[in-house]
């Protein structure tokens, strides 16, 4: 959640840069005027209360000296009725509070382009380049039949469209390529593997950001109130709700494969193809716990961690800078990794690293105590190191020969038996 402070001493500015992202103004005053009606139901309850204490003492004194108490006892009674009125009511106020404050997205970031899409994202940099090898470039969908490593009509028998299922070799590769990135990000980038639940309560998911607003995009489970995990990020992050780390810590970096459910409630046309956009899959996840004084130079690290597993696979790619509106909902400054897709002919984004400044670290109650003792909220980031559906995509097209091969990247091969290439079915 944003810090109500900032809607409570300067609305105006926090009301312009929240309009960036496309946020109306009736729902902050809607916020602001919750929080002053709020403090003003403390104010009075408060007052009321240090009333009877101290009209208690009157009325014992009097009664001791046998005076009438009966006038006294009865004003009281009035107090304490008004006092039991003032919390039912600002048991009411403290949740419509809580529920506006939650439909609020995070501030973004002054450097970031405006837009409320992704035609005014920007990119920030083309790293390397992928060279026309003189031969029509199939869809993965081809690539993969000939291969024989997707089977989608038996993954649609099995549950439905957009469960794939991956076969031999290509089951194989998914592997390695989990097994590569956790490897890179532990034993080079300073990490620290989890393997957490894939259901998470209610309660997680609203710490980071994907509940309420997000519901319809996620399985649930409602005899147990379980969610399955749209993003390793949730359990990840959660692993410190409602704790307080050490300053001297930070930043603390951790790393998680999972598989991941999305619904993609309203999701249609091109895109869903194939692997292009599939309701279960495989992704690497990193997630940073950081000072805030750190947090968006630790992004601009985060960023190079990520990129560091696409140029290590030899594939050609570009880093976006998302605009206000184009970005996620709890995010302060995102970049999007795309790989480039021949066959598609599209980019295709596979990760997507965020700053969430303290957004989320507010709605999750994490702190963490500085050197002079006193307890803030920490900074988190994450960013996906990476999704697999679309970087096999990638990786198919862009590494494929004429012969119907597909050339196995060498940070592979260790974990593939030696295997060099992907060979076509007979």
């Amino acid at each position: 959640m944003i810090d109500i402070k900032k809607l409570r001493d300067d609305f105006d500015a926090t009301a312009a840069a929240l309009a960036r992202r496309g946020v109306e103004k009736c729902e902050l005053e809607k916020a602001r005027d919750l929080d002053a009606k709020r403090r003003a139901l403390v104010g009075e309850t408060e007052t009321l209360k240090a009333k009877r204490n101290a009209a208690s003492k009157e009325i014992g004194k009097i009664a001791k000296e046998g005076g009438d108490i009966a006038a006294a006892k009865d004003e009281m009674r009035k107090v304490g009725d008004r006092i039991a009125e003032i919390d039912r009511e600002l048991a009411q106020v403290d949740h419509d509070l809580r529920e506006t404050l939650l439909a609020i997205p995070n501030i973004p970031a002054p450097e970031i382009p405006t837009g409320l899409d992704s035609s005014t994202n920007k990119v920030v940099r083309m790293v390397g380049e992928w060279k026309d090898p003189g031969f029509k470039i199939p869809t993965h969908s081809e690539i993969g039949e000939r291969l024989g490593i997707f089977d989608f009509p038996r993954g649609v028998k099995l549950t439905g469209t957009g469960f794939p299922i991956i076969l031999g070799q290509g089951a194989k590769l998914q592997r390695a390529l989990i097994q590569y990135m956790l490897d890179l990000h532990c034993t080079k980038q300073g990490y620290t593997e989890m393997l957490p639940p894939f259901v998470v309560n209610s309660e997680s998911m609203t710490g980071t950001g994907q509940l309420p607003k997000f519901a319809e995009d996620l399985y649930h489970c409602q005899i147990d109130d379980f969610w399955l995990i749209p993003t390793a990020e949730v359990p990840v992050t959660n692993y410190y709700r409602d704790d307080i780390l050490s300053g001297k810590d930070l930043p603390v970096k951790l790393t998680a494969y999972t598989p991941c459910f999305r619904r993609e409630a309203g999701s249609a046309g091109k895109m869903t193809r194939g692997m292009l956009r599939v309701h279960q899959f495989d992704k690497v996840e990193m997630v940073n716990f950081v000072h805030p004084d750190h947090s968006f130079e630790q992004l601009e690290v985060l960023v190079k961690e990520a990129e560091d597993v696409l140029t290590g696979l030899g594939l050609a790619f570009r880093v976006i800078m998302l605009s206000s509106g184009d970005m996620g909902f709890s995010a302060a400054k995102c970049y999007d990794l795309e790989l480039w897709a021949p066959g598609e002919q599209q980019w295709l984004e596979v990760s997507s690293c965020s700053c969430f400044t303290d957004y989320q670290a507010r709605r999750l109650n994490c702190r963490f105590r500085d050197a002079d003792g006193k307890t803030r909220l920490v900074h988190t980031l994450n960013g996906s190191g990476v999704a697999l559906p679309r970087l096999v995509v990638a990786l198919l097209e862009q590494h494929l020969n004429a012969d119907g091969s597909v050339t196995i990247p060498e940070v592979l091969r260790p974990y593939m038996n030696g295997q060099e290439k992907l060979l076509p079915v007979a």
